[in-house]
């Protein structure tokens, strides 16, 4: 029983932390449209940590983290600095193109690596024998100086969602800046589609309640840690893949949130 409270607690703490920030950087994302931009970094992330693999480094290691890390920081400077001005070929289209690319080479890279295919299970779908104490501890400092960083700024990255803002490249680096790090930290655990899940699904549930920043993280942090509370309990009591079933148990709370709004919806038009 100990070791059972043991392995819950450090993981939901693990979740608690993360939702935070991810719902945040999130509703950005959303407001912004650029979807797909996390996805792009998730798997960049990945392939960093691949190349890794291909140089001798041991994933899951400090020098893993770091190859991870120089990849994807060229991601968020691509992202910040290609951004097309013809309405033909919209900003959403190059981060789609840059997401291909990392993924075909995460694979082509993968193909040569000795047990390649059971590494790229892992950057897909995680594994939460990767969360420790010390792992939620780090993650928690870093995740605490983002937020402070991006609550001394807001005004930089609330302004990048409503066109007001000058140097808006230096800030949009510095926003995927935020996303790379985060991804960084997370896809050894959570893996590219649960990295992706937990940025997107809880702003996306808060983003159609409401348009005040703080009451959307508190409704996507509320809603994102119950459903992963339930699919960490499924993943463990059923044997499941850690990944796959959280990011299963955040779609489900993200279609009931669609079949809400919309009862709500109809009821003020009825009204």
């Amino acid at each position: 029983m100990t070791e059972l409270v043991r392995f819950f607690s450090v993981q939901i703490t693990l979740l608690a932390v993360v939702l935070i920030l991810h719902t945040y950087v999130g509703l950005h994302i959303i407001r912004r449209t650029l979807i797909f931009s996390d996805l792009a970094l998730d798997q960049l992330a990945a392939f960093g940590a691949l190349a890794g693999i291909g140089l001798g480094i041991e994933y899951g290691t400090l020098q893993s983290y770091l190859s991870s890390m120089v990849v994807v920081l060229f991601g968020a400077l691509l992202l910040a600095l290609i951004k097309p001005k013809s309405r033909a070929i919209p900003r959403e289209a190059v981060i789609g193109i840059i997401y291909a690319l990392a993924l075909v080479a995460s694979l082509l890279l993968a193909d040569k690596l000795r047990g390649g295919e059971a590494y790229v299970t892992k950057t897909l779908s995680g594994s939460m024998l990767w969360v420790s104490w010390p792992l939620v501890f780090v993650t928690t400092v870093v995740y605490i100086v983002l937020l402070l960083f991006h609550y001394k700024f807001r005004h930089k990255f609330i302004g990048l969602a409503e066109n007001k803002i000058r140097n808006e490249q230096l800030w949009d680096f510095l926003l995927f800046t935020t996303q790379g790090i985060i991804t960084v930290l997370i896809v050894p655990i959570a893996g590219v589609l649960l990295a992706y899940a937990f940025l997107m699904i809880p702003a996306a549930i808060a983003a159609m309640f409401t348009k005040k920043w703080a009451l959307a993280v508190i409704i996507g942090w509320t809603a994102g840690f119950t459903a992963c509370v339930i699919g960490l309990c499924s993943s463990y009591f059923f044997n499941l893949p850690y990944g796959p079933s959280l990011v299963l148990s955040l779609g489900v709370f993200f279609i009931a949130a669609v079949v809400i709004r919309s009862l709500f919806s109809n009821n003020k038009l009825s009204a």
